[in-house]
């Protein structure tokens, strides 16, 4: 690319929703920003949002326009797929966005909470692959009284018919009488995964929410909510698949 081809960096990253343009120019000025690796001063650097690799404090930006990134709060009884053949409700049925999306991972048809929707392919593949071990939580109700060592337990893993399996965090996150709520951090995706787990313990779960997925938060989104992610929710995910 030659000096007048491409887009001037400050407008790539206005228009990525960083700021204002004279905002940019400040990042730009400060050194701030990094460019395929190389930290940029220059306020009239060109690039090509289509396949620079931009890093605004160590996080990156996307400048893909065509990119989208969503969260959805899964309602209970929806199937976590954008159709159905045996005419279910999908998550099609609250995403009335123009582009074609994809889910991040699954959950089961009785599990509500968090799913993530992306075009972006390579992103999605890092979110869901085991090797870069991007951390879930839930929150799941059980009843008690549940033992004081059952959250050790949980941690050192209990044996499944497909493996080891183990919760990276546990803490009892509210109770009322026999109703007990946990927290559950994991950062494996086997199927019904947490389900499994806690009655292998001897706790079947009466009710299942994933709250976050990896940095992303649930928050107060709604069943059948559906937002955009901010750009900094994006940077965050990147990030914690190396990206």
């Amino acid at each position: 690319m030659t000096q007048n081809e491409g887009v001037r960096l400050q407008k790539v990253l206005a228009d990525a929703g960083i700021g204002s343009r004279r905002h940019c120019e400040e990042l730009i000025g400060e050194g701030r920003v990094m460019v395929d690796g190389k930290k940029v001063f220059r306020f009239g650097e060109r690039v090509d949002p289509q396949t620079a690799v931009i890093h605004v404090d160590g996080r990156r930006v996307e400048t893909r326009a065509e990119m989208r990134y969503y969260m959805i709060n899964k309602p209970r009884g929806v199937v976590s797929t954008m159709s159905d053949e045996r005419g279910r409700k999908s998550l099609a049925d609250y995403v009335e966005v123009p582009e074609r999306l994809f889910h991040v991972g699954r959950l089961d048809t009785d599990t509500e909470g968090l799913i993530l929707l992306t075009n972006d392919g390579e992103l999605s593949h890092r979110l869901t692959h085991p090797s870069y071990g991007v951390f879930k939580t839930y929150l799941a109700e059980i009843h008690g009284p549940i033992p004081r060592d059952l959250g050790k337990r949980l941690r050192q893993g209990v044996m499944l018919e497909d493996g080891m399996a183990k919760a990276d965090k546990f803490r009892i996150f509210d109770q009322a009488g026999k109703r007990i709520l946990v927290e559950i951090t994991l950062h494996e995706g086997r199927k019904h995964i947490v389900r499994r787990l806690l009655k292998e313990v001897g706790f079947p779960v009466q009710q299942l929410a994933r709250v976050e997925f990896g940095p992303i938060k649930l928050g107060q989104l709604k069943p059948g909510g559906l937002r955009a992610l901010t750009v900094k929710e994006v940077g965050e995910l990147y990030k914690a698949v190396d990206l």
